[in-house]
């Protein structure tokens, strides 16, 4: 982070250790908290208070782990030159609170996308900002941090209204929530300034119109608040707010929602957004930011902005690209230069306003009847995806079928790949260069994969079970043959994610919690019931070797075999019976123990040459 100028990095880590702390001196007990926390792979949920107990509960182990761990990231970045932002008190408190304290301001929140609504881990309670415990207990938090760390900040995030509506849009009732958010920090430590993710501004822009802006934005000193611009690649909210009514902001790349591995990213707004940004009249621009949900892809993006907040004058794209594959593979070709250029005109250039989540076929199959979307399948082939969801937490419409996001022509890619591979013996051993050659056949191969299934689809509606079957058994050999792909770089392996999950684990009660942690994030993700999915189900999607064969693929299986059996046994689609069959697997491979590899097997360039003949030559 400190190579790529990175100088206000988030300090999240071991805070349920500090709110541990704070809390008991409220009398809440450990066996309270129990509920509260959220498991290690949810807790950045669970701290918005999205979610309460989901994944936990979190041992005694893993909360002093935690902590120590955090006094050695906040040495590390202090010694790196690094200011680090910590965390403040939101309002989120455990179900107790309105038992210990009765006549506080305290509101149970609404359903954050549980199956059905099951109070056990959702409608957490959030304490109102303008009632005098939550400044109590927001001063006792920083305090209790600046006990533990020593004085190492005066930067502290907050987002009270993420993702979650004020109860009037009175401007002079959103000021006092935010004065009092801002009072409970510099109460603690009076040199506060409060970090906020402009997200809200986005996501809910019905409700944040000027005046609950300007309420929230000038309810503390200019100067003590600096806003996260968080979407800027996307929807920069600087444009439409008079540059955040003369509040700080940074501008943001968000970029990546849910995890995913998928080749996505606007080059060309990063490479000019942030000099549009600081140089427009009256700009408040403070700095360039990197907000993404996952991270571990795209390298090209990352790289692009990182610089950016090195930079006066917009960066020609194409000539930046010719320097970065140089650095990146380590000597110039002209072919790989070529080959780049394809990349930035398609997979590197989307300008239809939407933010990806990877929906391919393959990694979020639909959970619908064929025999509900007939009509769609003659108009859908690369059509885009739109949607005017929050923040892609909304699970399709039964009955409709969903269409992966794409906006580039495939064949331009291919003719990248074809390119790339010419130049495999020249960069046969370079890792970056295995590991864009692996991204870049995957990403074809996955987009092929979209329309051998609704190829597939058409075949079910005619009740040609030949074609079915033929389009069946395609489908299902370009998932083994992506996980051989994948299992060729280091970078795409199930087996890492799941081994360094386990080995925080002091105990075997904790191994297998972090197991199924780790395993239920990129899999079902939330609650389930029977025969009804996760609301989330895919959200973390992965391609990732291990993961296709042993929870993809069975997936696939098993609905082509109910669509086989439909056309032979002249019935309709047993979707019910088909939901129960894939979520049982689900939860039983939640829950399992097998080994996966975590060292790449086979030869990337070969595998990818082999591949590019069977499906594209």
């Amino acid at each position: 982070m400190a190579l790529q100028g990175i100088n206000l990095p988030l300090a999240f880590t071991g805070q349920e250790a500090i709110w541990q702390k704070v809390f008991k001196t409220f009398n809440v007990t450990d066996r309270d908290l129990d509920d509260f926390f959220g498991g290690p792979a949810f807790l950045a949920w669970a701290r918005m208070g999205n979610l309460h107990g989901w994944g936990g509960p979190l041992s005694q182990n893993w909360l002093d782990q935690q902590l120590a761990l955090q006094k050695k990231i906040l040495s590390r970045m202090i010694e790196l030159g690094m200011v680090p932002v910590l965390p403040s008190f939101s309002g989120n408190v455990p179900a107790v609170f309105s038992k210990l304290f009765p006549s506080a301001n305290i509101t149970r929140l609404g359903d954050w996308n549980t199956v059905d609504a099951d109070p056990k881990y959702c409608c957490t309670y959030l304490l109102g900002p303008s009632d005098a415990l939550f400044l109590e207990v927001g001063q006792a938090f920083i305090r209790q941090q600046l006990k533990e760390y020593g004085d190492v900040t005066n930067i502290y995030s907050c987002d009270t209204f993420n993702e979650n509506t004020p109860p009037t849009n009175e401007p002079a009732y959103i000021s006092s929530l935010g004065s009092a958010v801002y009072e409970a920090m510099s109460r603690g430590n009076k040199n506060a300034v409060w970090l906020m993710q402009g997200w809200l501004f986005y996501s809910d822009a019905a409700f944040w119109k000027e005046p609950q802006m300007k309420a929230l934005l000038h309810s503390v000193p200019i100067g003590k608040m600096v806003v996260l611009d968080l979407f800027a690649d996307v929807k920069p909210i600087w444009k439409i707010s008079s540059q955040f009514y003369g509040v700080p902001y940074i501008w943001c790349l968000l970029h990546n929602f849910g995890g995913n591995i998928e080749m996505y990213g606007i080059l060309d707004s990063i490479a000019s957004g942030p000099i549009d940004a600081r140089t427009s009249y009256n700009s408040t621009m403070i700095g360039v930011g990197m907000c993404m949900e996952g991270i571990e892809h795209n390298p090209v993006v990352y790289d692009l902005t990182s610089e950016m907040a090195f930079r006066n004058k917009k960066v020609e794209v194409e000539d930046w690209l010719k320097t970065y594959s140089y650095r990146r593979y380590g000597q110039a070709n002209t072919e790989i230069e070529k080959a780049w250029r394809y990349l930035y005109r398609t997979i590197y250039n989307c300008t239809d306003g939407i933010a990806d989540h990877n929906k391919d076929y393959i990694v979020e199959f639909p959970d619908i009847s064929p025999s509900s979307f007939s009509s769609q399948l003659s108009k859908r082939r690369g059509m885009s995806i739109s949607s005017n969801h929050r923040r892609f937490f909304l699970s399709e419409v039964s009955g409709s079928l969903p269409q992966p996001h794409l906006w580039y022509s495939t064949k331009e890619a291919i003719k990248a790949l074809d390119l790339f591979l010419n130049a495999g013996n020249e960069f046969s051993k370079s890792l970056t260069y295995r590991y864009d050659l692996v991204d870049l056949t995957r990403q074809c191969l996955s987009k092929l994969a979209n329309d051998v299934y609704l190829d597939a689809m058409r075949s079910y509606q005619k009740k040609d079970s030949n074609d079915l079957n033929s389009h069946t058994k395609r489908f299902l050999e370009i998932i083994v043959d992506i996980d051989i792909l994948l299992a060729a770089d280091d970078n795409f392996l199930l087996g890492p994610w799941l081994e360094s999950a386990k080995s925080l684990a002091v105990t075997e009660s904790e191994r297998k919690q972090y197991e199924w942690n780790a395993r239920t994030q990129v899999t079902m993700w939330y609650d389930n019931t029977e025969t009804e999915q996760s609301k989330l189900h895919d959200y973390a999607n992965k391609f990732w070797s291990g993961l296709l064969k042993r929870y993809y693929l069975p997936r696939a299986s098993k609905y082509f075999a109910y669509l086989t059996r439909s056309l032979q046994e002249n019935r309709s689609f047993q979707l019910e019976e088909w939901r129960k069959d894939w979520i049982s697997y689900s939860n039983e491979w939640q829950s399992g123990k097998e080994l996966y590899a975590v060292k790449a097997t086979g030869d990337a360039l070969a595998i990818s040459r082999s591949l590019y003949r069977k499906y594209f030559s």
